[in-house]
C-alpha cells in the first residue's frame, strides 16, 4: 500500500542473518515451492494499490516485473542484492518524491505452474520480503514467448493509483525480460491465473493502450540473456513501445539503470547528472547505464532537482510527464 520508511540497516541486519544462518535470500523457492505465495498471488486480489499518506503525500508508483524463464532467473537474485542501491538513488537523490515500489514476476501461462506473481505497492522493507517471496519456476515454453501480455492485462486492471485520480501522474513499469509477448490476452488464462471473466480476447496493442493510461512501459533486454540482442524480438518490443525499448549490457547494471530512468521521467536529472551520482555512490555501473539509456537521454539536457536534493537546480524544464 506504500506506508512506512526503507530502513538500509534492516536490510543489512536481514541480509547477515541469512549469511549466518545459511539461509537463501529467496528461501520460498529454493525451499521446493510450486505455488505462488499468497501475498503474490492475483488470483482474485481485487487491486494493487499505490496511496498517498501523511508520511508520503505525494506517490510515485514503480513496478518491476521480471521474466523468470530460463536464463532470466537470475534476474531477481540481483536485484535482491541492489535493493539499497534503487531506494538511495530514487530517495536520497532525489529522483522521484515518496516511490512505492512493487516486484512481480512473469512466466509463460501456456506451460508454467506459477505464469504471474504480483506483490504490493511498497515504500519500506516489505519489497524485499516480497522478493524473497518469488518463485523462480525457470521453466518457458521455448518458443520466444513469455507471457508478458497477462503481466499487462493485470497491471491495466488491477492496479489502483493516488497519482494518477489526484495528480494526473502515470507511474512507471518496468518489464525485464528476452522474449516476445503472445498477441492477445487470452480469456481462459485471465480466468485461471487472475478470476476475471472476458467475453473475447484482447490484442496486445489494446492492452498496452489501456495500461498506458496508468504507466511509461519500459521493456529492459539483457543482452547476456538467453535471446538478448535478437533483432525479431528487438524490433516487435520497439514496434509496441518506440524509444522506450532499453539494451541493457550489464545484467548488474539493472537498479542503476531503473533509477536513472526514472530520474530522466520525472526530469529531476539529465543523462549526465545521472551518471555524476553514480559516481558519487560508489558504483561502477555507469558506462553500461550511458549505453543503455543514451536514446532516452537525447534531448533532456536541462537537470532539474526535486526539493529533496537542495544542490540541484530549482528551475523546471517545462515538460511535465502527464
Amino acid at each position: 500500500m506504500g506506508s512506512g520508511h526503507w530502513s538500509t540497516d534492516v536490510y543489512a541486519a536481514a541480509a547477515g542473518y541469512r549469511a549466518a544462518s545459511g539461509t537463501s535470500a529467496f528461501a520460498y523457492s529454493d525451499g521446493g515451492a510450486r505455488k505462488a505465495h499468497p501475498a503474490l498471488d492475483p488470483m482474485n486480489v481485487g487491486k494493487r494499490e499505490s496511496r498517498d499518506s501523511d508520511e508520503h503525500p505525494h506517490s510515485t508508483p514503480i513496478a518491476v516485473l521480471f521474466d523468470v524463464t530460463g536464463s532470466m532467473g537470475t534476474v531477481p537474485r540481483v536485484l535482491q542484492t541492489k535493493l539499497p542501491q534503487l531506494l538511495g538513488l530514487l530517495t536520497r537523490k532525489g529522483y522521484a518524491t515518496d516511490p512505492h515500489i512493487l516486484f512481480g514476476a512473469i512466466g509463460d501461462a501456456t506451460c508454467d505452474r506459477v505464469p504471474l506473481q504480483i506483490g504490493q505497492f511498497e515504500s519500506d522493507n516489505r519489497m524485499d520480503e516480497d522478493l524473497a517471496r518469488i518463485v523462480l519456476e525457470g521453466g518457458g515454453g521455448g518458443q520466444r514467448r513469455e507471457s508478458y501480455e497477462l503481466a499487462m492485462y493485470f497491471m491495466a486492471r488491477h492496479t489502483s493509483l493516488d497519482s494518477i485520480a489526484a495528480r494526473g501522474r502515470r507511474g512507471y513499469l518496468f518489464i525485464i525480460g528476452d522474449e516476445m509477448p503472445y498477441p492477445q490476452v487470452k480469456p481462459k488464462e485471465v480466468k485461471r491465473f487472475i478470476g476475471d471473466r472476458l467475453g473475447e480476447p484482447i490484442a496486445i496493442e489494446a492492452v498496452l493502450a489501456e495500461l498506458r493510461r496508468s504507466f511509461d512501459v519500459y521493456y529492459i533486454m539483457p543482452t547476456a540473456a538467453g535471446w538478448g540482442g535478437d533483432p525479431e524480438i528487438l524490433g516487435h518490443w520497439r514496434t509496441l513501445l518506440g524509444q522506450q525499448v532499453i539494451e541493457l549490457d550489464d545484467l548488474d547494471a539493472v537498479c542503476e539503470t531503473i533509477a536513472l530512468t526514472v530520474g530522466l521521467g520525472e526530469e529531476s536529472i539529465d543523462l549526465d547528472a545521472g551518471l555524476a551520482d553514480l559516481v558519487d555512490v560508489g558504483s561502477v555501473a555507469g558506462p553500461s547505464v550511458s549505453r543503455a539509456l543514451a536514446p532516452l537521454g537525447a534531448g533532456r539536457v536541462t537537470a532539474v532537482r526535486s526539493s529533496l536534493d537542495p544542490g540541484g537546480a530549482a528551475t523546471p524544464s517545462g515538460n511535465e510527464r502527464l
